[in-house]
């Protein structure tokens, strides 16, 4: 009986440490899986970030890319919109080039063909500067077309409270005229003529303290002729009057060429 116990504790010893040999073994593996485990758990955080990085990225690039895009598109917009507005721009320019040109013929073979009218008209006279008897008469086209006058205005010095002007002075003009039908007057141009009251210097009537001014003789009625005063202490004698020209100084020039009665 002591034997067989003393073989079984030897056998239950040894089975003992065949067992804790066994666990040892597998304590190893497992230690080995631990520590294996742990590498493959680092890499895959790694990985994991890796990829999360990656994403972000991913995500950042492909919100810069959209914000790109949508920079670019804001900027296709802006200049989708500027060339609109640019092309809108010269619409609106070719349209009021257009329309300017509608507006209204601006050459002479029109205004040959078409006579001033009153309404189309401003008429002013003023006393020539430098000279106490020569006065400027301005006629300003204000239409939008050209216009033809007569070659001079229809020019009278007389009374102003007069019943009757059949004895009113005519000046004289230039003689031996000929040529165009017309003068023609452009829109926004003066025909400019000048008078004077007494290019003698001498003595001279000195009743006569209107000048009346028809600004074409050959097609305005006698109602649209208009009076401006001349005031006191004025001498005429032997008036001279030139036919309309550009300048003041060719109408003065004109003017000295006058001998013949109109």
């Amino acid at each position: 009986m002591r034997t067989f116990r003393k073989r079984t504790a030897v056998l239950g010893a040894a089975a003992t440490a065949a067992l804790a040999l066994t666990l040892t073994a597998c304590g190893g593996d497992g230690g080995g899986t631990k520590a294996a485990g742990p590498a493959d758990s680092s890499a895959s955080a790694e990985a994991t970030v890796a990829a999360k990085n990656t994403a972000e990225d991913a995500a950042g690039d492909a919100a810069q890319d959209q914000g790109s895009t949508s920079g670019d598109g804001a900027k296709t917009g802006g200049g989708s919109t500027d060339a609109v507005t640019s092309s809108t721009g010269s619409s609106k320019g070719a349209a009021a080039k257009t329309g300017g040109a509608a507006a209204g013929d601006t050459s002479d073979s029109y205004a040959y063909k078409h006579p001033c009218k009153s309404g189309d008209l401003s008429v002013r006279v003023y006393a020539r500067e430098g000279s106490a008897t020569q006065h400027v008469i301005e006629v300003n086209n204000t239409g939008r077309n050209s216009c033809g006058l007569s070659y001079f205005p229809r020019v009278s010095l007389g009374a102003a409270n007069a019943s009757d002007h059949s004895g009113d002075i005519i000046p004289l003009v230039p003689g031996g005229l000929g040529g165009a039908p017309a003068y023609p007057v452009k829109p926004k141009t003066a025909a400019i003529a000048v008078v004077d009251l007494n290019p003698g210097g001498g003595n001279g009537v000195t009743w006569v303290d209107e000048l009346n001014v028809l600004a074409d003789g050959d097609h305005m009625p006698n109602a649209e002729q208009l009076n401006f005063p001349l005031g006191p202490d004025v001498k005429v004698g032997t008036p001279k009057l030139g036919l309309y020209e550009r300048t003041i100084a060719d109408a003065v020039a004109s003017m000295k060429q006058a001998n013949t009665k109109p």
